[in-house]
């Protein structure tokens, strides 16, 4: 499996998935780094047949909606309760 680690998740989740045999790449290792545009993230993703693991809503609506990245692994924390 290979994975794009997005900007808001550390780069030690990248090292942390490359100790353990798997192809990681964290948005820091970019020519842009942590500056690079979801569009380019999308086209490596797709290009390079890569799992995006982010907390970036803009990338669940992309996947809903154009089926792009590749693949997705959407990271939630918490949750809202209302009464």
């Amino acid at each position: 499996m290979k994975f794009l680690i997005d900007a808001q998740l550390p780069k030690a989740l990248a090292i942390f998935f490359r100790l353990r045999g798997f192809d990681a790449v964290h948005t820091l290792e970019l020519p842009n780094k942590n500056v690079t545009n979801d569009l380019e993230i999308n086209r490596i993703s797709l290009a390079e047949r890569r799992i995006v693991i982010s907390k970036d809503s803009d990338f669940y609506d992309s996947f809903s909606v154009k089926q792009e990245p590749y693949k997705l692994l959407y990271l939630t924390t918490g949750f809202s309760y209302k009464n």
